[in-house]
């Protein structure tokens, strides 16, 4: 069997139903027909997991916001702290959970859209677009034929790069027997934790009350830790850093974010285009991806309303790619000390104006402002060293 839609998105996660409520709400007669394509539950579909991105203003998806705060704090390896405010910006955190069922509430009276189940097992282009070769949850084949396709499925492995390190974490939420957390501030990078040799290693604190928190270790290195390593550093920072005292674990997060200066392909057929982190939409010096998987998605949207051949949009700047693969490196190598150079920006440079250099937001005036308040001797010599670096493919972690 055979159907037609104008467009097929796979998968169902933060790009694939950000990208389906862009085209299926808000346009009357002219939104087009999408099929949503999700694999049935089990071990293909990803767990609950949180989202973190700052944005001014009311937002696109505020109903499904758990917590925002406009105050964060970073902390020293010797404890300095950094107290600042991010002014017009909110730092916003939605669990998927709360997305999803935002974006279904959304989605519910549209015609134009269609979910099917089932697991993808091929995509191939025709002479009016691709079509998607489908196994269903009952065990069915079925051809599912589009003028455009767009692919949010994780790669099965990563793209050759000069640099790739990894961001892994753990994150408890917690629920404290005191009232001990501040629920007004965000703490964003708390460095009071032993240190790899090569990246860095940090606990980060989210607090929706004054008795609960998600709190996550977090690091940037090469290869993952051994599982009960996360679960004796969080216990650490809760008893020693935090001094919380008695706590109960209500739910549990983990996570393996790739940072890495590899550039990834948008498109892989003519009418085949990746959305995601699968397209690149992972910043890679930090991880977030939120924000610039709805950048991607709103642009795609407009291009398809306007008739235009709907490629994704590089997720960020040139410039913004040759700054994080720099400073990848530096961290890589060993040049540059992580927790100092991340305590040193924020104590310099104002939280609104870092936000921004942290979404591509800046000025190139702006960024040799920021460039001039970094370590500039190890960062140069990363730059000049990162050229003749050879591109290695990542052996996964």
């Amino acid at each position: 069997m055979c159907v037609r839609s104008d467009v097929v998105i796979i998968g169902a996660g933060a790009a694939g139903l950000s990208l389906a409520e862009r085209l299926c709400t808000g346009a009357g007669r002219s939104a087009p027909t999408v099929r949503l394509v999700e694999p049935p539950p089990g071990t293909l579909r990803p767990p609950p997991r949180t989202w973190c991105f700052w944005e001014s203003g009311p937002g696109r998806y505020d109903e499904a916001v758990t917590a925002a705060w406009n105050r964060m704090r970073v902390r020293g390896p010797d404890g300095r702290l950094v107290d600042t405010r991010t002014g017009a910006l909110r730092y916003k955190m939605i669990r998927s959970p709360d997305f999803e069922a935002a974006v279904e509430r959304r989605l519910s009276s549209s015609p134009a859209l269609t979910r099917t189940e089932g697991v993808v097992e091929g995509i191939e282009g025709t002479a009016r677009g691709a079509q998607v070769l489908l196994r269903t949850a009952q065990g069915r084949h079925e051809a599912l034929s589009a003028r455009w396709v767009f692919d949010s499925r994780p790669l099965g492995s990563l793209p050759p790069a000069r640099t790739t390190l990894l961001q892994h974490f753990r994150g408890w939420f917690v629920r404290t027997a005191r009232p001990v957390l501040d629920p007004d501030s965000v703490e964003l990078m708390d460095f009071r934790t032993p240190q790899p040799e090569r990246g860095l290693a940090f606990s980060y604190v989210l607090p929706t009350g004054p008795r609960t928190a998600l709190v996550e270790y977090t690091q940037f290195s090469p290869s993952v830790l051994p599982s009960d390593a996360y679960d004796d550093a969080l216990r650490t920072y809760l008893r020693t850093v935090l001094a919380v005292g008695d706590y109960s674990i209500e739910a549990r997060e983990e996570g393996v974010i790739p940072m890495t200066d590899a550039r990834f392909a948008r498109q892989s057929g003519q009418s085949v285009f990746r959305i995601g982190a699968a397209g690149g939409a992972t910043r890679p010096s930090t991880g977030y991806t939120f924000a610039a998987i709805q950048r991607q998605s709103a642009a795609i949207a407009a291009a398809l309303r306007a008739g235009r051949r709907p490629v994704p949009p590089p997720p960020h700047s040139l410039r913004s790619r040759a700054m994080d693969a720099i400073l990848l490196h530096a961290l890589a190598s060993g040049r540059l000390d992580g927790a100092a150079f991340f305590t040193r920006l924020f104590s310099r440079v104002p939280a609104p104006r870092l936000l921004r250099f942290l979404d591509g937001a800046t000025s190139v005036y702006e960024d040799l402002a920021i460039g001039l308040n970094s370590p500039v001797l190890p960062l140069l010599r990363s730059a000049a060293t990162l050229p003749a670096q050879p591109l290695r493919p990542f052996p996964g972690p």
